[in-house]
């Protein structure tokens, strides 16, 4: 069995093994016809139960025989141009190649002696997304999995920070103090507030939902009054998330009022840019994130706008020294004796221990195609979204939510015959399961003011706006089947 450990003496089965995989990669991608082939959880999960792990098949190219069927065959595929699901990109070369060799290398990035280079590549990589954001010489930041994480890791600091300053004055925190810690989101924020807000045991009022104005962003005005009214009943404005790109819009809420605000109130300002960060390689779009340089902490998905492999995202703060509320110490891992020594361990300012070397991966696509190249890409998808919505605004089948930002658009079928509002929703729900399940395109789905919607997420330079109305025809079609169907049997 030591012929499969990778080391020096099966470097070569190693080249074999991995060349025949990318083949064999290369060959679906170029034959993919579209981005899914409709296969249904009773049709697959059979296939995958069938397999008896217990019996190897020990031969590589076996196992890749019966990976087509178990995997790549059915899968979906985020490169084609149809697929206008969910915030998935297409990735980029370079970043697929560094995926490649971190796998191979397999460095763990919680402390230096088992990263080295790679511990140093992070932080730079760190500094130089301060720099982009602004966030001013004490600024820090570390590698997470995901929005959802760095989001968690954000509240914790502003947690922290706040019963801190609790504490000074009241001397120390006790557990009942969590109590009266309020966080600001608007009601189109990430699920992932309220769940944070769980985990760290403020209790389920702990988070305040701003209404949004018209164009899906959070109303500053209405944010003030409810920070006065905080302050009035004795509780603590610890934390304001503004988002920048929200999940369902792409909407972006008004930065510098929110930094205002937060400032005035002495809450903790963290800026979700998990969707819209692409915009700090932007070209011609930076200036939308105008505001964000004054966030205490910002989230940054690179594996949304900035084109790379899952997981590839950071948490990023104004004052690095607000990390070590993350930091622990083990004796046998990052002893207190390195922090004097000035050892860089990772783990000091993360929620992680074990974690992969993701930054590798735009390190490279920095290095092949520079952030410009990156920029300009996701120029082309936020060009895009503003030809769906001229698309749509023009369409008298359908209706289109708000103006995007970003390159998000949220619509509904609406048929010319006068139907109920409820069977509205259930031509659009019926139409997207038809298309998913026909395997022609992908697109996701929202709720508008309890209104079923569909929606495209366009984050594929590729997809063009004659893509779009070929989907918005397969839509029409699926949903004028559905309701003819039921209008004649009602």
């Amino acid at each position: 069995m030591r012929c499969h450990l990778l080391n020096d003496t099966t470097a070569e089965s190693y080249r074999r093994s991995v060349t025949e995989g990318v083949e064999r990669v290369a060959r679906k991608l170029a034959a993919t016809r579209g981005p899914f082939t409709g296969v249904t959880p009773a049709e697959l999960a059979p296939v995958v139960d069938a397999v008896d792990l217990d019996r190897p098949l020990g031969d590589a190219s076996a196992a890749l025989d019966e990976l087509e069927s178990v995997y790549l065959r059915d899968a979906v595929y985020f490169h084609h141009p149809r697929y206008l699901g969910h915030l998935n990109c297409p990735v980029v070369i370079p970043a697929v190649l560094g995926e490649a060799v971190l796998s191979a290398v397999n460095s763990s990035l919680d402390t230096w002696d088992q990263s080295a280079g790679g511990t140093l590549i992070e932080r730079r990589l760190v500094d130089w997304t301060t720099g982009r954001v602004g966030l001013g010489p004490l600024a820090d930041g570390v590698f997470t999995s995901g929005g959802t994480q760095s989001n968690l890791q954000a509240l914790l600091l502003a947690r922290e920070e706040a019963t801190a300053r609790r504490a000074g004055r009241n001397g120390p925190t006790r557990p009942a103090d969590l109590s009266a810690l309020r966080v600001f989101a608007s009601e189109c924020s990430h699920f992932s507030v309220q769940k944070s807000a769980t985990l760290l045991g403020l209790g389920p009022d702990a988070v305040l939902s701003i209404p949004v104005d018209r164009n899906k962003r959070m109303q500053s005005v209405v944010l003030a009054a409810e920070l006065e009214a905080c302050r009035a009943e004795g509780l603590i404005p610890m934390a304001i998330v503004a988002t920048a790109g929200t999940t369902d819009f792409g909407s972006i809420d008004p930065l510098p009022e929110i930094a205002a605000l937060a400032e005035e109130y002495g809450a903790w300002m963290h800026v979700d840019a998990a969707y819209g960060c692409g915009l700090l390689a932007s070209p011609t779009r930076r200036h939308l994130l105008d505001g964000i340089e004054r966030a205490d902490s910002v989230t940054v998905d690179f594996h949304k706008s900035f084109f790379q492999p899952v997981s590839s995202s950071a948490l990023l703060v104004r004052d690095g020294a607000t990390l070590r509320h993350a930091t622990y110490h083990a004796d046998y891992l990052n002893p207190r004796r390195t922090v004097a020594e000035k050892i860089p361990n990772q783990v000091d300012k993360s929620l992680q221990t074990t974690r992969r070397f993701d930054a590798l991966k735009l390190w490279m696509t920095l290095r092949v195609m520079g952030a410009d190249g990156v920029g300009q890409l996701f120029d082309e998808v936020c060009d895009l979204a503003a030809e769906g919505f001229a698309l749509l605004a023009a369409d008298p089948r359908y209706d289109v939510v708000v103006e995007p930002q970003l390159s998000t658009l949220v619509y509904r079928y609406v048929p010319e015959a006068v139907v109920s509002p409820e069977e509205i929703d259930r031509a659009n729900l019926h139409a997207r399961k038809a298309l998913f399940a026909s395997g022609e395109a992908v697109v996701a789905g929202t709720k508008v003011d309890g209104r079923q919607y569909l929606k495209f997420t366009l984050l594929n330079p590729e997809t063009t706006a004659a893509d779009i109305a070929a989907v918005l025809d397969l839509i029409a079609g699926h949903a004028e089947q559905y309701l003819g169907e039921n209008l004649v049997h009602a």
